[in-house]
């Protein structure tokens, strides 16, 4: 969560992109305030549903959970969702529209499908009338540059900050590297950094000792 104070102020809307049971949603709520959103969205039914008891039980009525994968175009989908033993694994369940395989879920060695709703996070903006998008946190297990497909309106319209978990092991699946996220959005004038010694650090290559990056367009404030 460091750095996050400076990105995100009262009024702030924000969009958290697989947010599973909400660590970046909560924090993402109490940064922006009341007078702010927060768009959890989150495919599985499970911590879907959790997401939306929680966020009635802590009376935020600024936060709004929505039950669909995001992606490059609206469709129904599938994701799939590993199992070690009996529990399931959310934090690893990944959208099998493109992909070629699990990739490393293989480690898992059962999995079930489920089905969800694919939305665009264009067509997100749209349906909710959102006149500002300030921040997007992303987790999609390597389906990142769908996601950024889905968000070329928002992104070239609102310039909002973007952090990402990025790792090539993931999104091998979907035949994509890291680089090429990273040129992505420097085609639209983001520049990369990542979190450390209590500051963010510009950053220009997406290296295996790090997951997280923050891509903005904006100089960063301080805390």
């Amino acid at each position: 969560m460091g750095g996050l104070r400076g990105l995100v102020r009262p009024g702030s809307v924000c969009l958290d992109i697989g947010a599973e049971y909400g660590l970046y949603t909560w924090a993402l709520a109490a940064l922006s305030g009341p007078s702010g959103a927060v768009h959890s969205v989150e495919p599985l039914p499970g911590p879907a549903s959790w997401l939306r008891t929680t966020a009635a039980a802590l009376g935020c009525d600024h936060v709004t959970v929505h039950r669909t994968a995001l992606g490059a175009r609206a469709q129904e989908g599938t994701m799939s969702l590993p199992r070690r033993r009996l529990l399931p694994v959310h934090g690893r369940a990944y959208l099998t529209e493109g992909a070629s395989g699990p990739g490393p879920n293989t480690e898992f060695a059962r999995s079930r499908p489920v089905a969800t709703p694919v939305r665009t996070v264009d067509g997100l903006c749209r349906h909710m009338g959102l006149d500002r998008v300030d921040f997007i946190k992303a987790d999609v297990e390597g389906a990142e540059e769908a996601v950024l497909s889905g968000a070329r309106h928002t992104l070239e319209r609102h310039r909002p900050a973007l952090l990402l978990e990025i790792e090539d092991r993931h999104l091998a699946k979907y035949d994509m590297r890291a680089a090429r996220i990273v040129e992505r959005l420097a085609a639209l004038d983001y520049t990369m950094h990542r979190w450390g010694d209590g500051a963010w650090i510009r950053v220009t290559e997406v290296t295996d000792e790090f997951r997280n990056y923050l891509f903005t367009v904006r100089p960063i404030p301080s805390g």
